[in-house]
């Protein structure tokens, strides 16, 4: 599996340095729209490697993904988190329910085993 797992890197590694050679042309980049530009006076523009913007939208894209699927998952983690302190709870009632019965019984052999 693990043999796998590096020929698949190792194939994906490939293909994206090559589509990184394929496309090193330079463009540019606007913060907005050139209508819109204009209007609000604000004409930001950086120019990059075409590859530099298609891996940079790869990456947004997963961290957008990562932080959106974090966010969903949050009732789940918090109702796991409730169920993990209530069994602690009563594990501990349990174990002192134990302790008490054994007391009352008298034999404190019985109470230290069942520790």
């Amino acid at each position: 599996m693990r043999y796998i797992r590096y020929a698949f890197l190792g194939a994906l590694a490939v293909v994206l340095v090559t589509m990184a050679l394929a496309n090193r042309d330079v463009v540019t980049l606007y913060l907005l729209p050139g209508e819109l530009a204009t209007l609000s006076g604000i004409s930001l523009s950086i120019q990059l490697p075409l590859f530099v913007v298609i891996f940079g939208a790869i990456l947004a894209g997963l961290l957008i993904g990562f932080v959106w699927e974090w966010m969903r998952e949050y009732k789940h983690r918090s109702a796991a988190s409730t169920h993990k302190r209530e069994k602690e709870q009563l594990a501990r009632e349990v174990d002192k329910l134990k302790v008490d019965k054994a007391k009352k019984e008298g034999d404190e052999v019985l109470a230290l085993l069942e520790r």
